[in-house]
């Protein structure tokens, strides 16, 4: 058993689709589900759906939901082992509850890159051939998201993982500081891209603007809730991606990883993760790139 947790936006138009959906696909999984936030038509859906209504959710001075308030919320309410936050937009197929079932989970964080996709319709799940069509309209429109801009996490609930700064729902960083912050603390970080599907139902950002603390133009977000969580994050060198990650699922297992260009990532975060060691990165700086990192690969294999 492991419980999902989201914090949807109201429940109305494209966007009610598209959450609806995603809620859907999640029942299929067999965990626990927390809708969080009083938003219009949150409790109606959870009510339809069978899931639970989470109320009591703090807003920062714009109105924005706290992530770390769902964080410790759902970490007093259920008495899952593992816990995921998902962003209400995504759609889960069965592979997800296969690879919780393959990943040993002590001080384990595991992410993965999505696939965008443009959904209009709401999806009958009940359907027989429901996974089997949206497994083909992914393979003929679907695109790959870079490994940036992580939609989920899985993790084993720790004390000193749940402890994240109150940064707001759906504004920029905090994921990739999530990322950073499971790798400071010692977890493996697993990406799953090549085990779990993630379907990311294409939407606008007409939820954004200035009243509410952030827009976002073309592909840059900007706005005093974007300022606010790069002041929490506290360093650029802080924002961490898939390409940091220090494990791969595939094929049914768990292995390092252990490419060049994960060691070259690794190498590269090992100041930012271990300080005391900033005078010997420095000094094996001056070595040439290439040797230096195939010496670095050789000591972690």
């Amino acid at each position: 058993m492991f419980a999902l947790f989201t914090i949807p936006k109201a429940f109305k138009g494209h966007t009610g689709v598209i959450q609806t959906n995603a809620v859907e696909s999640w029942k299929r999984l067999g965990c626990e589900i927390y809708l969080c936030g009083d938003d219009p038509g949150v409790e109606e859906v959870a009510k339809e759906t069978g899931t639970t209504w989470v109320p009591e959710i703090e807003r920062n001075s714009y109105g924005t939901p706290i992530l770390k308030s769902a964080f410790d919320t759902i970490a007093a309410r259920s008495r899952a082992k593992v816990l995921c936050f998902v962003n209400a937009d995504i759609i889960f197929l069965p592979d997800l509850a296969e690879a919780i079932r393959t990943v040993s989970w002590r001080k384990t964080v595991v992410a993965g890159q999505r696939w965008d996709l443009d959904v209009e319709e709401r999806i009958d799940f009940n359907a027989p051939d429901a996974e089997a069509k949206l497994r083909a309209r992914l393979g003929t429109h679907g695109r790959l998201h870079g490994p940036y801009g992580s939609d989920f996490f899985i993790f084993w609930r720790d004390p000193r993982l749940l402890d994240i700064p109150p940064f707001g729902v759906g504004r920029p960083g905090w994921d990739c500081w999530f990322i950073y912050h499971a790798r400071r603390l010692g977890f493996r970080m697993v990406d799953a891209t090549g085990a779990i599907t993630v379907v990311h139902q294409n939407h606008d950002y007409s939820h954004l603007s200035p009243k509410s603390g952030s827009t976002q133009d073309g592909k840059k977000w900007k706005g005093p809730e974007v300022a606010a969580n790069e002041l929490l994050i506290g360093s650029d060198k802080r924002y961490f991606t898939l390409g940091d990650a220090t494990h791969l699922l595939e094929n049914g297992a768990v292995k390092r990883a252990l490419t060049y260009e994960h060691i070259r990532s690794r190498w590269y975060r090992l100041p930012e993760l271990n300080p005391w060691l900033r005078p010997l990165h420095r000094l094996m700086g001056h070595l040439t790139p290439q040797p230096a990192l195939r010496a670095l690969r050789r000591l972690l294999g």
